[in-house]
């Protein structure tokens, strides 16, 4: 389905305060700890009207959810809570458990960040919606099913008359997450609040959860609280912002204000190190340097102050208050008026090169030449049945027909929804799991098959970095510890292999003196970079990177995509970089090859792909990447794509893509027949550009239409 993203605006600046739906004053909560109260939420103070949709952006920790819960209700009963946060007059903080029940699900909703944890398994979805109807309307049963089906059917799940009696496990995380958004709206509220409903989503997931939100506003006339830490997300669906950082909103607006002229240095740095797949390939990002304070310890001044390039002695002894800066806009800073045109890059500086690297780096190889090299690969999982004997059952077809070749100090980006085979391919690439059938050769040397014994020389060149840090670092080691163990498990310590380390740390801007530390004592993204430095420490020529930065907050992203860009130019490494984001993958690739369903679907060099992608799959992708900037955003042409991944289990014929392809729902029926009964294959369309498809058509999804190539559908004989 294609329809254009507008943002719903129907509220006001002067509307009367008989439209305030949400009044927020002075919100305030705290939490014993060990280490003493720490202050999550300082005076937080927002006004919500009929039909207005807010969003709350900032960091991890800054605040964000905690204040959501305490509107709610829902926070533990050891966390002190003050203030005032009124639904429709009526007061919601000290309300006792019985009086707040009956606001909460009737005049304000929840949409909670893992659908999973707000679903009970075992009871069907149809029931939990039911469940929510009746707690606040007396109809009978058969009303509250045909409710439960209209409402997912209004949220955009197919089939809700099946669905309604499956159970969440039945469910895909998208549908969850929508199911989610169908008790929430259950009862017509007049609030809802969404906190983080998108985050770990596909893109084309997420494109389909926010549609649903749009649904359900339109249903409802709710106005909206969007709590999420993705700018382009705020860009395309609020009419206000409020940033928030250490507890306390520093900066709020119109969405177009704020986005185009942040009168806050932290507002300013969010946007900076916010990447953007409209952006010029290698534009540097510009990260926030150090870290959101310990709010166990209330700073005396402003909280940015550590972090901003614009303090000044007062803004250490002094908090700046929230103060207006026109007629719709507040800031908290001492130094609004300097900020004027200043742009990111001119304000928070990108960080020095790398100093030095260690010594014994690859040797320099000519761009371009083949290193690693996938030829057919092909990945069949058995499924086995239940049982004793557990006979095989069928095969899970992860991996089909796949060929790749990353070629020396350039990145090659894997690109697909989770479950497309991305993480498989790699792992295949790297011989970590035995291939079904296919060759992958490095340099000259062939991979498939080789025992642990014989591939143990080569991993020295081969090595990757995994997308949880915290779960592929032993908690028990140091960090120290950690980077070492491959140079002792390769008898390289003995020489030098302390002073390597220390380098190695350097080298991923670190502190050498920090590697006496645990991991669980270090930020995400500093746990990202000692697990690239324990990459780095064998020496390697490919590194294979599977999501390094999708955990991360924007800002931390920021360093860690500049340290990797850094690392290339520097040691003249090549990677896989497997991502489901575009935005990112545009910042660091050379080429990209797009995955669905185990196949690879397309392939091209990093800008033709994003001026003239020809595969439909492609396109919503690109299509459904969000842009930090609010005009853009709403003007665009969006692909919404219906359905979900079909199961690898029992994939369609011909084309996969097929059953949820737009082109596809646009042929006639000789055209269709072809899509069902031939795959599609990888054909040039110019320009070392390749799809798999039989009617592919070369569009810009990006800058618009006047950008398409308007080359016209290719045939494929």
């Amino acid at each position: 389905m294609t329809s254009t993203n507008h943002a719903e605006n129907t509220a006001s600046a002067a509307a009367a305060d008989d439209d305030v739906v949400l009044d927020v004053t002075d919100l305030d909560v705290r939490f014993p700890t060990d280490d003493g109260p720490l202050h999550a939420v300082r005076g937080v103070s927002y006004r919500l009207r009929r039909g207005e949709a807010l969003g709350i952006v900032g960091e991890s920790g800054s605040g964000k959810s905690v204040a959501a819960l305490a509107v709610m209700g829902l926070l533990p009963r050891t966390a002190r809570v003050r203030g005032s946060a009124r639904v429709l007059g009526q007061e919601m903080v000290g309300l006792g458990d019985a009086a707040i029940s009956r606001v909460r699900g009737a005049r304000i909703g929840m949409v909670f960040q893992d659908p999973l944890t707000s679903l009970n398994p075992v009871y069907t979805v149809g029931r939990q919606i039911t469940e929510a109807i009746h707690a606040h309307r007396d109809v009978s049963r058969d009303a509250a099913r045909a409710r439960a089906v209209e409402l997912l059917r209004t949220v955009g799940i197919p089939q809700p008359e099946q669905r309604v009696d499956a159970y969440p496990h039945e469910l895909s995380g998208g549908m969850r997450q929508r199911v989610v958004i169908a008790i929430a709206m259950a009862n017509d509220p007049d609030v809802i609040i969404a906190d983080e409903p998108t985050t770990a989503l596909d893109v084309t997931v997420q494109a389909q959860v926010l549609e649903a939100l749009r649904a359900a506003r339109r249903a409802t006339g709710a106005a909206l609280v969007l709590i999420t830490h993705d700018l382009g997300v705020v860009a395309g669906h609020v009419d206000r912002v409020a940033v928030m950082y250490a507890g306390r909103i520093v900066e709020t607006g119109t969405v177009d204000e704020v986005f185009s002229s942040p009168r806050m240095p932290y507002t300013l740095g969010l946007l900076g190190s916010q990447p953007r797949m409209d952006a010029a390939r290698r534009a540097r990002l510009v990260p926030v340097p150090g870290s959101p304070p310990s709010m166990t310890r209330e700073p005396s001044g402003c909280a940015f102050a550590p972090r901003c390039p614009l303090a000044q002695p007062v803004c250490h002894d002094t908090d700046p208050p929230l103060v207006e800066t026109g007629r719709t806009r507040a800031a908290a800073c001492h130094f609004t008026d300097r900020l004027g045109d200043v742009r990111a890059e001119e304000l928070f500086l990108p960080p020095p090169p790398v100093s030095a690297a260690p010594a014994g780096t690859v040797p320099a190889e000519a761009e371009g030449t083949p290193l690693l090299v996938a030829d057919g690969l092909v990945k069949h999982f058995p499924v086995r049945s239940k049982g004793l004997l557990r006979r095989r059952s069928g095969e899970v077809h992860a991996v089909c027909d796949v060929s790749l070749e990353l070629r020396a100090r350039q990145t090659l980006a894997l690109v697909g929804e989770s479950g497309c085979g991305k993480s498989t391919t790699a792992r295949l690439l790297l011989n970590l799991v035995p291939a079904t059938h296919g060759r992958v050769r490095y340099r000259d040397q062939e991979l498939t098959g080789l025992s642990r014994a014989r591939m143990r020389p080569l991993r020295r060149r081969l090595q990757i970095v995994f997308q949880d840090p915290f779960a592929s670092l032993d908690p028990r080691m140091t960090v120290f510890e950690a980077v070492a163990e491959p140079l002792r498990i390769h008898g390289r310590f003995a020489d030098g292999g302390a002073r390597r380390v220390r380098e190695l740390l350097r080298l991923v801007g670190l502190d050498p003196e920090q590697g006496s530390r645990y991991p669980h004592e270090f930020s995400g993204g500093q746990r990202q970079r000692v697990g690239i430095a324990r990459a780095l420490a064998l020496e390697p020529e490919v590194l294979v990177l599977d999501e390094p930065v999708s955990a991360l907050d924007v800002s931390v992203q920021a360093g860690v995509v500049n340290l990797l860009e850094e690392l290339q130019d520097r040691l003249g490494l090549s990677y896989l970089f497997v991502s489901h984001d575009l935005s990112v993958v545009r910042h660091v690739a050379d080429r990209v090859a797009v995955m669905y369903l185990g196949r690879i679907v397309e392939t091209a060099p990093v800008e033709r792909l994003f001026t003239a992608a020809a595969h439909p799959y492609t396109q919503a992708l690109i299509s459904a990447i969000p842009l930090p900037d609010p005009r853009r955003e709403r003007s665009r042409e969006r692909i919404v794509l219906t359905g979900d991944v079909p199961s690898p289990l029992d994939p369609p014929s011909g084309c996969r893509f097929r059953t949820r392809c737009p082109t596809f729902a646009g042929l006639g029926e000789q055209q269709r027949s072809r899509c069902v009964t031939q795959v599609p294959p990888l054909l040039e369309q110019g320009d070392d550009h390749a799809a798999a498809c039989h009617y592919a058509q070369a569009r810009d999804l990006v800058h618009g239409p006047s950008h398409d190539t308007g080359q016209g559908p290719t045939r494929q004989d």
